[in-house]
């Protein structure tokens, strides 16, 4: 009897899943253009000008979220005077990977130089914030010709001390991973949402509005959520076998980091990746935490202008003379 209660339960949360991808997926629908990859379809958003000088922006979103994350309020503002190239990371919000597994920095570098060689953009300045700050380290590894100035916002570059959490290690879990998401995670999750938004932004306050507006919901979609657990829990692992070759990395840098932070510490990540990377700026802030874009957008906004202003053509001959 037990067993045919919990089948019963568990196949009305199936239910009440699909109906909340429905919901979700309605209320958040995608709103740029879907590029083919080797492995995937990545989901992209051009946004302003193209016709003034300096490189395009490409703007990489973290875990746990999608490109509006990077779009309220930077890219937007960006997008005023510059090309803005807003990229949904392989496996979230409308982007897809064909294998969960494909998690890696490395992989998904791969993919999204990919798609930006079918946009036609040679060379970027890239702006890439938290679990992504792994990811632009990579691709200015293995693509330098595509990255013509690197902006890190609370990036992620080195092992850590301790885990992911359990939970995501459950969810990348084969099979027992699967039966969660498809049941318990996206009811949970809308309980549980607003509360870890929260968290993140300590000690700044979330903006009202913040989770819907940045479709927030989306994440909790079964197969998003398990891409989203795989990445976490593979990149400890996968900074482990990057962070030696930073000093390999000939992109000017810019890494803006809080000094609160309680999601990725500065001391454990900013601090020495400013001192691998040969043309690094380390830009720490008193009393912010993760959500630097939130809490300093006119200094992030600020600093990219300047990195382009030094990547322009003739740059280097004016600041010789």
């Amino acid at each position: 009897m037990a067993v045919v209660i919990l089948v019963a339960a568990l196949a009305v949360l199936a239910l009440i899943t699909q109906v909340g991808v429905f919901l979700s997926e309605r209320a958040h629908p995608s709103q740029g253009r879907m590029v083919e990859v080797a492995g995937g379809t990545l989901h992209i958003l051009d946004i302003g000008p193209r016709d003034l000088g300096g490189p395009p922006i490409v703007m990489l979103h973290g875990a746990s979220s999608n490109l509006e994350m990077m779009r309220q309020p930077v890219g937007e503002r960006l997008a005023r005077k510059h090309r803005v190239i807003l990229i949904d990371r392989p496996g979230h919000g409308w982007s897809t990977r064909a294998r969960l597994e494909d998690s890696t920095p490395e992989i998904q570098a791969r993919m999204i130089e990919e798609a930006l060689a079918r946009l036609g953009v040679n060379s970027a300045v890239f702006v890439v914030h938290s679990w992504a700050g792994a990811l632009g380290a990579r691709i200015a590894l293995d693509y330098p010709h595509a990255v013509a100035g690197l902006v890190m916002l609370a990036p992620v570059a080195y092992p850590w001390p301790g885990g992911v959490g359990r939970y995501n290690r459950l969810i990348a879990t084969p099979v027992i991973g699967p039966l969660f998401a498809y049941t318990v995670t996206l009811p949970l999750g809308l309980l549980l949402a607003e509360p870890g938004a929260r968290g993140v932004f300590l000690p700044q306050t979330m903006p009202d509005g913040f989770v819907k507006n940045t479709a927030t919901p989306l994440l909790l979609r079964p197969r998003e959520f398990i891409a989203n657990a795989r990445d976490l829990v593979t990149l400890k692992a996968a900074v482990a076998e990057q962070a030696p070759r930073y000093a390999e990395i000939k992109a000017p840098v810019t890494i803006i980091t809080g000094e609160a932070d309680k999601t990725v510490s500065t001391n454990i990540h900013s601090r020495p990746f400013a001192a691998a990377a040969p043309n690094a700026k380390l830009i720490v802030l008193p009393g912010v935490g993760h959500m630097v874009q939130q809490a300093a957008p006119d200094l992030v906004i600020a600093e990219v202008e300047v990195m382009i202003s030094g990547t322009a053509p003739g740059a280097e001959a004016a600041a010789a003379h």
